[in-house]
């Protein structure tokens, strides 16, 4: 009996985890670590919830640390593209922060390195850190080009759910070991 109180108890109190999550972001085009010969006409990066457009802030930073944004940000649900302005080859950084259900900042970056560029210069429109939400349907992102190839995949999303299994598989084996204690504690004479 014991043991089916154990269990139940770890198996109930699973469920309530998830509130503490916090958005994550699921994806990227370009993928995180990729290198690209051609320069997408956008960067656009996908979470696992809506956004905010009003707390949401996106940076593209290229070599030398010159802004790439060429535009603000366009938002549509869990998705925010934003208008790439590429300089000279090398390492661009696309740098996210955005609120959580639970109020704290989650921070990050993805890294792609543009093989060919033109000479660095600053672009010619001011990069917005966040923007009013646009009308703008949403579009599929772009297929690969022959030349994209990835280096590291894109973020899959589970990476921030896998501590929660492993919480609630070591209160299962707390709840089970309690069990078998109390069970041979209760069987001596």
């Amino acid at each position: 009996m014991p043991v089916l109180i154990g269990v139940a108890l770890g198996v109930a109190l699973l469920p309530a985890t998830p509130a503490f999550a916090h958005n994550s972001l699921t994806g990227s085009n370009p993928v995180n670590g990729a290198k690209v010969a051609t320069a997408p006409a956008k960067v656009e990066l996908r979470f696992l919830a809506k956004l905010d457009p009003d707390r949401t802030k996106i940076t593209v930073v290229g070599p030398d640390n010159i802004p790439a944004a060429g535009g603000p940000p366009a938002f549509s649900g869990s998705r925010v593209s934003v208008p790439f302005s590429p300089g000279a080859a090398g390492l661009y950084i696309v740098g996210y922060q955005l609120p959580s259900s639970d109020g704290h900042p989650v921070k990050g970056e993805v890294r792609f390195t543009l093989t060919t560029g033109t000479a660095a210069a600053p672009p010619s429109v001011t990069p917005s850190a966040s923007a009013a939400p646009t009308t703008t349907p949403p579009s599929s992102p772009a297929p690969a080009s022959p030349s994209t190839t990835p280096v590291a995949a894109a973020d899959t999303g589970n990476t921030g759910r896998g501590w929660l299994w492993a919480v609630g598989g070591l209160v299962l084996l707390a709840a089970l070991a309690t069990g078998l204690v109390l069970r041979r504690r209760s069987a001596r004479p």
